[in-house]
């Protein structure tokens, strides 16, 4: 049997090289490949969202509403007391009030104080003697005067001219006469005379025009505002 010859042996040798070539260069590619799918995919980028913006409540302007004040009417009241020993007058003015307590014989007391805005008032007089009242409904001023010792209890109801609070001051006969009055809304009248300190029961005056005699001289008196 004839042998191959040196021809055959290379060109053998040259496909068996080719051969091995064309296998790398295949494991070469499937390897990237692989490489390439192993690798983890990177999750895109998370974008920021915005952050809000917050908005501070704008400041109200709208004020805050004042505390609401009740109104004092201008207005006079006159009463008696509760044990109907005394009478009680006030005349009420621009948030000032004046007030008389009168027993018709001797005892007396002029009071002034300030009207407050719930109506409640406290007055004083010069002999120590203190009124304290509320005025109820713009109606009528109910309260106690304290005066010499005792307590009284009063209503005075709201009413008009003639009916009120009058005084009358003068020198009669070298005298000095001061004298107070309350004419209530039934036409009654209550009042001391003062004749140098020295009290005594007040002659009626005329409501209409406040005329008045005493020791035979005619004196006026006049309507009390605070």
């Amino acid at each position: 049997m004839k042998r191959p010859g040196p021809l055959l042996t290379l060109l053998a040798g040259l496909l068996v090289g080719v051969f091995m070539l064309s296998l790398n260069a295949t494991t070469g590619t499937k390897s990237a490949a692989s490489s390439s799918a192993d690798t983890p995919k990177q999750s895109p980028a998370a974008t920021a969202s915005p952050t809000p913006t917050r908005t501070s409540p704008s400041p109200s302007t709208s004020s805050s509403p004042s505390p609401s004040r009740t109104s004092v009417p201008d207005a006079r009241y006159a009463g008696r007391t509760d044990d109907d020993s005394s009478a009680v007058a006030l005349t009420l003015r621009d948030g000032r009030a004046i007030a008389y307590f009168c027993d018709g014989r001797a005892k007396e007391s002029w009071l002034k104080g300030q009207v407050e805005d719930d109506g409640t008032m406290r007055l004083t007089g010069k002999d120590g003697s203190v009124l304290d009242g509320t005025l109820e409904d713009g109606r009528r001023v109910r309260g106690t005067v304290d005066i010499d010792g005792g307590h009284y209890a009063f209503t005075a109801d709201r009413t008009r001219k003639p009916s009120g609070l009058y005084r009358a001051t003068a020198t009669v006969r070298g005298a000095e006469v001061d004298g107070g009055w309350i004419v209530l809304p039934d036409g009654r009248q209550v009042g001391v005379l003062t004749r140098d300190g020295e009290p005594s029961r007040a002659p009626r005056i005329a409501p209409e025009t406040g005329a008045v005699t005493v020791d035979g001289q005619r004196i006026t008196a006049r309507p009390v505002v605070p």
